[in-house]
């Protein structure tokens, strides 16, 4: 009753599978009718392309890119999935990446990492092909109050806050995942993180994206509100960021590549 009232969009049903290409293809049509959520995604590409340089000396990678359009934004940005899809540079495994050794200036995700099944081997990966003062930049689902509510009761994407492992069976691209699993690696198991990728260092972590996102209807219900109220919608939530830690459903993950393999711990 309350998917008929708010208008589900099924977008596996309409595309063979969660996991299948034209899913995402799908999610990708979906994204470019929907204003508001355009938006979103607009500020979200801001938030992790911000203190980058594209020009031809540095390379930036996205991971996870085919249902979005961050190069209408950044025309110089290496986009990838791992799925062929035409509007992809590349077909790319997160846990093998296809680069030499601090080859890439930066690796940026949206709502990707809770997906990758075995995150200690992006990580290495990662570690690798970055050069000293390179990043990881994120945004991901965050573990708060608010976020707990709805992803643990509302979403279809498993959040399991309580398992040691930072691995997941997988099941597909889409399908498989761990919502809770930024949190887990990056907050509560960052000593860890910190032990096992020595030339890594949490650098920041910013909370964002509080109610802007379910009144967008996300990828998988009708907008609640047209694209010209963005503005409007965002000032109200921007009062609010006082709150951010307890309302907000997303963070942007900062991880840079150290000089050093001796940092500090945050």
């Amino acid at each position: 009753m309350i998917n008929s009232f708010l208008n589900k969009i099924k977008l596996e049903d309409a595309a063979g599978g969660l996991d299948a290409p034209a899913t995402t293809n799908a999610r990708r049509e979906v994204l470019a009718k929907k204003p508001f959520l355009k938006k979103i995604y607009r500020n979200w590409y801001r938030r992790v392309t911000s203190g980058l340089l594209f020009d031809e000396n540095e390379k930036v990678l996205e991971i996870g890119s085919g249902a979005g359009f961050i190069k209408e934004q950044y025309a110089d940005i290496i986009t990838s999935d791992i799925m062929p899809l035409d509007q992809c540079d590349m077909v790319v495994a997160a846990e093998e990446l296809p680069f030499s050794d601090g080859e890439l200036s930066a690796i940026v995700m949206v709502d990707v990492f809770h997906h990758i099944p075995e995150v200690g081997k992006f990580l290495s990966e990662a570690q690798r092909v970055l050069k000293p003062g390179g990043k990881i930049k994120m945004i991901e689902p965050a573990n708060t109050w608010f976020g707990r509510l709805i992803y643990k009761g509302w979403h279809h994407e498993p959040f399991d806050a309580e398992t040691l492992s930072w691995s997941f069976p997988s099941t597909g691209p889409l399908s498989g995942a761990n919502t809770a699993l930024p949190w887990i690696v990056f907050q509560r198991d960052k000593d860890i993180f910190h032990d096992k990728y020595p030339e890594l260092k949490i650098n920041k972590i910013s909370y964002h994206t509080a109610f802007l996102y379910i009144a967008s209807g996300g990828f998988s219900y009708k907008s609640m509100l047209p694209g010209w109220a963005f503005g409007l919608a965002s000032f109200i939530e921007a009062i609010l960021t006082p709150l951010h830690p307890i309302l907000a459903m997303f963070h942007t993950i900062e991880v840079v590549k150290t000089e050093s393999r001796n940092h500090a711990e945050q």
